[in-house]
């Protein structure tokens, strides 16, 4: 495994990968959510859509075992591994200006679809849209009735995923800043998350 990299608290992180390589992301401290998007390097109009996985899966969470799949209904990813009890997030849009206004913020505050873009932007990429992510750890229990909480996450200190290129892509990656939420864990507090590419 090569060394380990750091997408620090708030700041959002991209990186490419060749089809067949690995990429292993850990929750260094066990309550930070990651959102995260993958881009067909060739053709970045295709991505992994969360709607389409859905469909493809026939329910809301990927698990080890699944292939994820884009926008045209093709595998970009196989997600090969989870040391976590499983928890993500397929529902939630990433957060935005707009989300931590409706929240009462007066004042800029980091968010997932900023990071999205300038992590994107770092690499050469300029996106025109920011698709809905696979939110990696995030706990949004779906209540009988439809409903939905914002809860915090149910991973612990050095759990992982593990996905497998199955096209050449682009991974972007946003340790998720929020902070008015438990969803980074009950003190409310974005930590960083590490990351290996083989």
């Amino acid at each position: 495994m090569d060394a380990l990299e750091r997408v620090p608290a708030r700041q959002g992180r991209a990186v490419r990968l060749a089809r067949g390589q690995r990429l292993r992301l850990i929750n260094t401290h066990g309550t930070q959510v990651l959102d995260f998007w993958a881009y067909n390097a060739a053709d970045p109009r295709e991505f992994l859509s969360m709607e389409h996985l859905r469909a493809s899966l026939g329910r809301i969470t990927p698990k080890a075992g699944d292939f994820l799949v884009t926008n045209r209904r093709r595998p970009i990813l196989f997600f090969e591994e989870d040391s976590s009890p499983g928890v993500h997030d397929t529902l939630i849009a990433a957060c935005d200006s707009y989300r931590y206004a409706a929240l009462g913020c007066r004042d800029y505050h980091e968010n997932c679809t900023d990071n999205h873009y300038a992590a994107l932007r770092a690499i050469g990429l300029v996106a025109k849209e920011c698709p809905a992510p696979l939110n990696l750890w995030m706990n949004i229990p779906v209540a009988p009735d439809g409903s939905v909480s914002f809860e915090a996450p149910r991973s612990e200190a050095g759990d992982h995923v593990i996905f497998k290129a199955e096209l050449d892509c682009i991974i972007a990656m946003s340790a998720c800043p929020q902070d008015m939420l438990p969803i980074n864990g009950e003190d409310c507090e974005p930590k960083e998350v590490h990351f290996s590419i083989d």
